[in-house]
C-alpha cells in the first residue's frame, strides 16, 4: 500500500483545488446542467488527471491507489468527479494494448490537457450490460472502417476530443465464442460529428453530461484500431477493474461527505430544547453509515493494492464497488433523514449529492451483476445468465 504520509499530501493538494470550487459552484452547475469546465481545467493543470499515465508519456506514473485517493477527495469535498474521471482510466486501453505510435501520439497530449479522452462507447439501448450482443458494426473497406449503429448513456461525449468505441467487426454468427469478433476503435470526435456521427444529449436526474450516439456510415481509419481485430472485448475488460476501484473511491468520498454533513447538522440543530444528535434515533443511522463507509474503504485499498501489484483483483474490485456504493447510499439516506425538510432544499446540497450517489447502484455495473459475478466466480455457483 502507498505510504500514508504521501497519500495525505495528495489529499491536501486535491483539497486545495476543491476549496476554490465550493458548494455554490456545483449547485449552480447542477441547476443549469452545465459542465464543470473550470474545475476540470484546474485538475488538468495540476496534473491530477494524468495520474495513471506513465512518466515517459508525460504523466505522473502513479498507481490506482493514488488515483483513487484523488477521486475520493473530490467527492469528500462535495464535488463530482464523474465529469472527468474517465480521463484517468479510459486511456488505459491505449496504454496496455495500443501500438507505440498510438501511445506517443495520444498519451502526452492527454497528459498535457491538449486533448481529452473522456468518452467510452460501449452501452447500447437494446443490449445494455450484455456487451457481447452489441449491434454497432464496423465493416472494413480498404484502409477504413465504416461504422453503423447506436450507443446510449455515453457520458462526456460533448466534452471529449476522442472516444474509445467498441464495435462488432465479425458477425456474431461467424464467431466461435460470443466474446470474439469485437474490436476497439479510437474515434476523433472533432472530425466525426456531422460526418456520420450525431450526438444527442439525454437529460437525467443528475448533471452527468450523458448522451446517445447515432452512427451512419462513419469512417474511421484502420490505423485507429487498438490492438488486434476481434480481441476488443478482452481489451475493455482489462480496464474495468480499475474503473470499479476508482468508482468505489468516489462512493467512499460521498459517504464521508454525507456522514460529516449529517454529524455537523445533528450537533447544531436544536429541537425540543436539545440537539437532535443527542437522540439515539438520530445517532445510530449516522454511526452505522460511518462504520460501513470505513469497511468499504478497507476493501477499496485491498483491491487497489492488488491491482497495483499486478495481481488478480476482479473479485476485490467488484466487492469494493458494491460495498462502497451501498455504504454511500446508506449514508445519503441517513443525511437526508437527519436534515428533515432542509434535506430537500437545494441550498443544503444534500439533495444534489443524494441524486448523484444513487447512480452507483446502477452504473458502471449494477449491484445485481456484481452479486452474480461473486456467486459464479468466487463461490462456484452455476452461471445465472
Amino acid at each position: 500500500m502507498a505510504d500514508q504520509m504521501w497519500l495525505e499530501e495528495l489529499r491536501s493538494g486535491v483539497r486545495r483545488i476543491c476549496n476554490s470550487f465550493p458548494d455554490s459552484y456545483w449547485r449552480e452547475l447542477d441547476a443549469k446542467r452545465e459542465y464543470p469546465q473550470a474545475f476540470v481545467e484546474a485538475l488538468t493543470k495540476a496534473g491530477y488527471l494524468a495520474a495513471l499515465i506513465p512518466e515517459e508519456y508525460g504523466g505522473s506514473g502513479l498507481g490506482v491507489t493514488e488515483a483513487s485517493v484523488i477521486l475520493e477527495e473530490i467527492h469528500r469535498c462535495g464535488g463530482n468527479a464523474a465529469a472527468c474521471h474517465a480521463q484517468m482510466y479510459t486511456m488505459g486501453v491505449i496504454l496496455r494494448h495500443g501500438s507505440e505510435e498510438q501511445k506517443r501520439r495520444y498519451l502526452p497530449e492527454i497528459a498535457k490537457g491538449n486533448i481529452r479522452l473522456q468518452a467510452f462507447g460501449v452501452t447500447e439501448p437494446t443490449t445494455g450490460s450484455d456487451t457481447t450482443q452489441l449491434k454497432t458494426t464496423a465493416v472494413r473497406r480498404g484502409d477504413r472502417y465504416v461504422v453503423n449503429g447506436q450507443k446510449v448513456f455515453i457520458s462526456r461525449a460533448q466534452y471529449s476530443d476522442l472516444m474509445v468505441l467498441l464495435v462488432r467487426t465479425t458477425p456474431l454468427a461467424e464467431v466461435r465464442k460470443r466474446t470474439e469478433g469485437l474490436s476497439v476503435l479510437i474515434v476523433d470526435l472533432r472530425e466525426a460529428v456531422g460526418k456520420g456521427l450525431t450526438i444527442r444529449p439525454i437529460r437525467t436526474m443528475i448533471n452527468h453530461a450523458t448522451t446517445e450516439l447515432f452512427f451512419e456510415n462513419l469512417e474511421v481509419p484502420v490505423e485507429n484500431r487498438i490492438g488486434e481485430e476481434g480481441q476488443g472485448f478482452r481489451y475493455i475488460l482489462d480496464g474495468m477493474n480499475a474503473e470499479r476501484i476508482l468508482i468505489a473511491a468516489e462512493c467512499i468520498g460521498d459517504g464521508r461527505w454525507f456522514v460529516e454533513r449529517a454529524t455537523r447538522y445533528a450537533k447544531e440543530r436544536v429541537v425540543f430544547g436539545r440537539p437532535i444528535g443527542q437522540n439515539q434515533g438520530v445517532q445510530f443511522p449516522i454511526a452505522r453509515a460511518h462504520v460501513h463507509v470505513e469497511a468499504a474503504d478497507l476493501m477499496r485499498f485491498r483491491a487497489a493494492a492488488l491491482y497495483d501489484a499486478g495481481k488478480p483483483c476482479a473479485a476485490e474490485a467488484n466487492m469494493a464497488k458494491l460495498l462502497a456504493a451501498d455504504a454511500s447510499w446508506e449514508a445519503a439516506n441517513a443525511a437526508l433523514q437527519t436534515h428533515g425538510g432542509f434535506g430537500f432544499a437545494e441550498e443544503f446540497d444534500i439533495e444534489r449529492k443524494f441524486r448523484e450517489t444513487r447512480l452507483y447502484q446502477v452504473a458502471p455495473i449494477s449491484t445485481n451483476l456484481i452479486l452474480s459475478y461473486v456467486a459464479e466466480h468466487v463461490l462456484g455457483m452455476p452461471r445465472s445468465y
